[in-house]
């Protein structure tokens, strides 16, 4: 792949492989924690998470990056305190990261929920009575039967990450070796003439990474049902 794509086109693939894989490793533990809320408890607010969860998926994907940026600026109110610690996400590829993370989020939330839905909670039950903390039987339990629905989101999670443009490019801009992902290059490489084949380079490997992470995600779903199932 080295020999095949330029300097620049690898660099931006590997920033995008950086930027997907820190957004899909940060995310997957607060996905698991909200998608086991909207899937077994009951609390006041539970559509507005439901809501907000999926609120990515439906504005506009600079909406979501401007909101980032008047949040996690040097100037928002969350920015602001994290940078007194040295913690900046604007215009950087922890930036990056963060809105990829944010874009992919409901795609993780919901694969790991139906997952959860799909366990019958009279087996957690079972556990609980006989003497199993709520904890444990979510670790002995729950958890190997919604392994496939969390590794499937994971995969899916990173593949979205890979793929995102209008929220990074808002919140991160476009900026060469630090924020310039593999969507942010394309773009970039369409601006100038005679930039068509580095595009068409980076689109075949958008393409071969998407369709490779839809075939991973089944082939690991059905793997990791067959073993827990004992098939």
């Amino acid at each position: 792949m080295m020999d095949w794509l330029g300097p620049e086109e690898w660099r931006a693939v590997a920033l995008s492989f950086r930027v997907s894989l820190w957004a899909t490793l940060v995310s997957l533990p607060l996905g698991v924690l909200t998608a086991y809320a909207l899937a077994r408890w009951s609390f006041p607010g539970k559509q507005v998470l439901n809501g907000l969860v999926h609120m990515p998926l439906i504005l506009p994907p600079v909406v979501t990056g401007y909101l980032l940026l008047l949040t996690f600026g040097t100037r928002g109110p969350v920015g602001s305190f994290l940078a007194d610690f040295g913690i900046v996400f604007a215009f950087r590829w922890t930036g990056a990261a963060l809105a990829a993370g944010v874009m992919a989020f409901p795609l993780m939330v919901r694969a790991i929920r139906l997952s959860l839905e799909a366990v019958d909670p009279k087996l957690e039950q079972a556990g609980a009575t006989l003497g199993a903390s709520p904890v444990w039987v979510f670790v002995s339990v729950t958890l190997p039967m919604t392994l496939p629905g969390i590794l499937a989101g994971a995969i899916l999670a990173f593949a979205k990450a890979m793929g995102e443009f209008g929220a990074t490019i808002t919140f991160v801009s476009n900026i060469p070796g630090q924020t310039r992902t593999v969507p942010s290059a394309i773009y970039a490489f369409l601006q100038v003439p005679g930039g068509e084949d580095s595009a068409m380079r980076l689109v075949l490997v958008s393409v071969v990474v998407a369709m490779g992470a839809l075939i991973m995600s089944e082939l690991v779903a059905r793997r990791v049902a067959a073993r827990v199932g004992g098939r």
